[in-house]
């Protein structure tokens, strides 16, 4: 599995367990929520990605672009 894909994984279980833990739990929760969002976003435009750089740590590979 490639970083790219696993990064969207990832974020969406971390949106999906943190939702409901927000409606179960507690509504601070959503915090979370909204960091992950924020984080996918800014790194739509900056390139910049902590879990890129530690999966890439890891050994994992990147997909191909092709051009």
């Amino acid at each position: 599995m490639s970083i790219e894909r696993i990064i969207l994984a990832v974020a969406g279980l971390f949106v999906f367990f943190s939702a409901t833990l927000a409606y179960y739990h507690h509504i601070y929760w959503l915090f979370f929520t909204a960091f992950v969002g924020i984080n996918l976003f800014q790194s739509a435009f900056t390139g910049f990605c902590p879990m890129a750089m530690i999966l890439k740590l890891l050994g994992f590979k990147s997909e191909k672009t092709t051009a």
